[in-house]
């Protein structure tokens, strides 16, 4: 099934337009490291830990600001257990694992594609 951009606006007015609510939800799960998180938390529940070591790069304060955002968004689950010392499981919610089942896809495009786009060069 294709969309296009016309489609979506056509349903919903004003959507992807300067102030509109889109931009923002589009900004934080579209980040680079928002994408990560989701995708990983796609493939099962992690700690926070577990995290930091498979989005490879991630700084903690990036890692705590991104979590923060996606589950503020609804997208990802926040579990908290009272024991010491304390243990914090992520995983995602409904809206989250729909959302990480369409951006598979791309992120399947951007990993066949990347080396012919960026050939050598270093950015």
């Amino acid at each position: 099934m294709t969309v296009s951009l016309a489609q979506i606006r056509a349903q919903h007015p004003g959507a992807f337009t300067h102030a509109c609510p889109t931009r923002t939800v589009l900004d934080h799960v579209m980040s680079r490291w928002g994408v990560l998180v989701l995708c990983e938390l796609g493939e099962g529940t992690r700690r926070w830990s577990e995290l930091r070591r498979e989005v490879d790069g991630i700084s903690e304060k990036m890692l705590g600001q991104t979590l923060r955002v996606l589950v503020a968004d609804g997208l990802v689950e926040r579990e908290s257990r009272p024991t010491v010392p304390p243990h914090v499981d992520y995983r995602l919610t409904e809206r989250g694992r729909a959302l990480v089942d369409r951006m598979l896809p791309l992120l399947a495009w951007i990993g066949e594609n990347a080396d012919a786009m960026l050939g050598g060069r270093r950015d």
